[in-house]
């Protein structure tokens, strides 16, 4: 082989592990942790199961057991009687970190607002992880959640997964294993900010249309890129003499143009990616489905969609969960004809994927208050709705949007040791996070200082007031 057909040899392969390797991993590791025996408790499962009086067994950052079990001699246990424990709070929609506190210009890094369609970009690239909002969330017993791009764009980017832990990098805090998501955006948003410049696109057509022809680049780029490699694979199968390793060298010579945007979009395609998209009306739900099937690709969840009620049948046909809001409607115009009802009626359907998100950096404190109102709601309506179904709208749905439910979302053997043990039952007003675990580890106690985390930003910036 000669040193060209090497080079070139080294370059396929460099490419090929891109796929397999990607950049920016994370390097998250769980925090040390001890045996934990969490005794008495009543146990929202996040999976349909209510538990009385109950005990739950951590080690080695996971759930051992859950009801009764052998423990360790010298474990830590807590007694719980009278307090509730349930999976960590997953929020899948949150800016934390790319609109972090202080909100001034400088910390304002969510939307690429300078192209409809900007899939290039990566939210975790915008990320600051001594946002002291990471810690009030997780004050709310907030333990994963999802950061996404603004909805500026058509498509915004990616979105990434993060543990709710202090680290210095936001690759300390990125979930193992997590897909990554792609923003996307419907209806008034894009045709506002471009229509507004006199750019394209400006009404929802231009949307559609703009979204197809996004779509058809990254069908073109997937199919140059087997081109390619269909060639490599050919000319290696004849490779043993001059004319068949100089083919070969031709071959190598010729891959395709590496595009980070259509790298993102052919992710979707070839369904690495799930897609995160906002959208609030119905008849454009069911249009962005409808091009799914076109492009065979699967739309994973809806945020905020306020309609969502009027097709909570044909989503959960679709196998498309909605991540709504428990009271946001009429500040514009799609946002119209929201009802408080919605998540209610998104979770009645057989396999209904309802889940309450925060968009919010207030929200996102009080999440369990958010599922509380939805819950009334429902039930005020006529539905029946018991606490352990309506945990599952910030549990153990979110982790499916997310594509961790492998992982957390539920309190159930194997599973990753993320739970809270609150004051009383989650859905009361009067509900506070005493404890909150990750991976097994206590990172949070209400009623002790020393596991309340700071920013580094707030570090010496906070007044202590002494008596």
């Amino acid at each position: 082989m000669t040193s060209k057909t090497l080079t070139a040899v080294l370059l396929l392969a460099s490419a090929l592990a891109q796929a397999d390797s990607p950049p920016f991993p994370s390097t998250y590791k769980p925090l040390p942790s001890e045996p934990t025996l969490i005794r008495n408790a009543t146990i929202l499962t996040g999976d349909g199961e209510r538990l009385e009086n109950a005990d739950l067994y951590l080690e080695n950052g996971k759930v051992a057991w859950v009801g009764s079990g052998d423990y360790a001699d010298g474990s830590r246990i807590i007694d719980a009687t009278g307090r509730w424990v349930t999976p960590g709070i997953i929020d899948v929609h949150s800016h934390l970190g790319v609109y972090p506190s202080p909100d001034v210009d400088a910390h304002s890094d969510g939307n690429e607002a300078t192209a409809p369609v900007t899939a290039e970009v990566w939210s975790e690239h915008s990320v600051w992880p001594q946002d002291p909002g990471f810690g009030r969330a997780l004050a709310g017993g907030i333990t994963t959640l999802q950061i996404l791009p603004g909805s500026a764009n058509l498509f915004g980017g990616r979105s990434v997964t993060l543990k709710n832990v202090s680290a210095g990098t936001y690759q300390a805090m990125k979930f193992p294993n997590a897909p990554y998501g792609l923003k996307m955006a419907c209806g008034e948003n894009p045709k506002r900010v471009y229509g507004n410049r006199n750019s394209a696109p400006s009404t929802r057509m231009g949307n559609v249309a703009a979204y197809r022809s996004s779509w058809i680049k990254a069908q073109r780029y997937i199919e140059d890129w087997n081109d390619y490699e269909r060639k490599v694979a050919e000319h290696e199968a004849k490779a043993g003499d001059s004319e068949g390793n100089a083919a070969l060298a031709a071959a190598l010579n010729k891959p395709p143009k590496r595009d980070l945007e259509l790298e993102t979009l052919a992710g979707v395609l070839k369904g690495d990616i799930i897609v995160h998209m906002h959208c609030y009306r119905a008849d454009e739900m069911v249009t962005i489905m409808d091009m799914a099937d076109e492009f065979g690709y699967q739309v994973g969840t809806f945020h905020h969609g306020v309609e969502a009620y009027k097709i909570a049948d044909k989503l959960a046909e679709n196998g498309v969960c909605g991540a709504l809001w428990a009271d946001w409607w009429g500040f514009k115009m799609e946002a119209y004809d929201g009802i408080q009802e919605n998540i209610a009626i998104v979770d009645r359907p057989e396999g209904g994927c309802a889940i309450v998100h925060s968009d919010s950096d207030e929200g996102i404190q009080r999440l369990n208050q958010e599922a509380t109102k939805a819950m009334t709601r429902g039930r005020a309506a006529g539905l029946s709705i018991p606490e352990e179904r309506a945990i599952a709208w910030i549990t153990s749905n979110a982790a499916k949007s997310l594509g961790v439910d492998a992982y957390t979302g539920t309190v159930a053997p194997g599973m990753m040791a993320d739970v809270v043990i609150w004051n009383q039952n989650p859905f009361s007003v009067y509900a506070k996070a005493d404890q909150v675990f990750i991976d097994g580890a206590q990172v949070y106690d209400r009623l002790d200082d020393a596991l309340q985390p700071l920013s580094d930003f707030e570090l010496g910036q906070l007044l202590e007031v002494t008596p």
